[in-house]
């Protein structure tokens, strides 16, 4: 009885494993979750808005008002106009309240918005938010104007991510815009 007991707990554990709510990780080609949020600057972006048309990097944070986070943005502020030499819509993003982030980006004077995931759905869809961590993780993913994963950056340096973000735009080979 104890054996059938383990074995019913082990195939248990093997099919809440395999079930859909634990998506496998997201990885370089996979289709990126598709997305509707708020950003800082009070406009509504989605994944499906950019389509065909726009490469996109979405900066994923763990929240607003730290320093580390402060650093990311503000790297990728001073670095803006090497990114805006791409065909690329960028972005930070938190769980953080669209009211927080929007306080946070004029802080920071930041040229470019801070998109909202309050409900963490988004998030979690990314796997930036999993059940043992609420806050996001600081990863960085690079989305070709197909709605394709291109790449994920895990490994984020806060102080040199704007020049990090266009050096993998190049190597990428992101279209940068005509002048």
């Amino acid at each position: 009885m104890k054996a059938l007991l383990s074995l019913i707990a082990f195939v248990s554990f093997f099919v809440a494993s395999a079930s859909p709510a634990r998506s496998a990780e997201l990885a370089a080609g996979d289709d990126a979750p598709d997305f509707s949020l708020v950003g800082s600057d009070g406009k509504t972006y989605s994944l499906a808005d950019f389509k065909d048309k726009q490469a996109i990097v979405v900066a994923w944070f763990p929240k607003a008002f730290t320093g580390g986070c402060t650093k990311e943005c503000k790297s990728l502020r001073a670095s803006g106009k090497e990114l805006r030499q791409f065909d690329v819509a960028y972005f930070t993003a938190s769980c953080d309240t669209p009211e927080v982030n929007k306080d946070f980006a004029k802080s920071l004077e930041l040229d470019y918005p801070i998109l909202s995931d309050p409900t963490k759905e988004v998030a979690k869809a990314y796997g930036v938010v999993t059940p043992e961590r609420e806050a996001p993780f600081r990863w960085t993913f690079y989305i070709g104007k197909d709605g394709k994963i291109l790449d994920i950056d895990k490994e984020v340096k806060t102080e040199s991510h704007g020049k990090d973000v266009a050096a993998k735009l190049e190597k990428l080979g992101v279209a940068k815009k005509n002048k």
